[in-house]
């Protein structure tokens, strides 16, 4: 066996219809791995609140790497218009987000949707208007702590959701 380089692996550089939108992270690190993370799972676009920290931060520029230009990114004020809009769009905006309504992540059925929004809370006080979105979703724990860092459940988020995204696609290629 041989561990490839990156250099040795060639990836579809696929795009799929998810928007990031960080509601207020404030940690430089998180946003520059949320940068990281969402460009290999091939998300079209992230929203940044205007107070988290600027993609000029150097820690943020370290995290990220280049993935900074490769994927867009817009910085918004107004949560309610930003989420407002968003829907208008016709997305689904989803919370990740523990919840007396939420539903486990394997049990929810991403693919149904034409254009998602996965909605990070902050670092400190989670989704501050969770009124707002459609629907919310949990990672399962089974250890004694209730919650693990923003970015992550965006990881695992991901994961499951380009996963089901995939499956949905294999299946109607199939049927053509």
């Amino acid at each position: 066996m041989k561990q490839l380089t990156h250099y040795e692996i060639d990836n579809s550089q696929k795009k799929f219809p998810i928007t990031i939108v960080c509601d207020t992270i404030r940690t430089p690190e998180n946003i520059g791995m949320a940068f990281r993370v969402a460009e290999s799972f091939g998300v079209s676009k992230i929203y940044l609140h205007e107070s988290s920290p600027s993609t000029e931060n150097r820690t943020v520029k370290r995290t990220a790497r280049n993935t900074i230009n490769q994927i867009e990114f817009e910085n918004y004020s107004d949560f309610n218009s930003l989420i407002s809009e968003l829907k208008k769009e016709g997305n689904t905006i989803i919370g990740i987000e523990v919840t007396d309504k939420s539903t486990h992540i394997q049990n929810y059925d991403f693919s149904k949707n034409e254009k998602l929004v996965l909605l990070l809370g902050s670092e400190r006080n989670g989704i501050e208007h969770i009124n707002l979105v459609d629907d919310t979703v949990e990672i399962p724990m089974y250890g004694r702590n209730s919650s693990m860092n923003v970015i992550h459940s965006l990881s695992i988020t991901l994961y499951e959701v380009t996963n089901q995204l995939n499956i949905k696609n294999t299946i109607a290629n199939e049927v053509k």
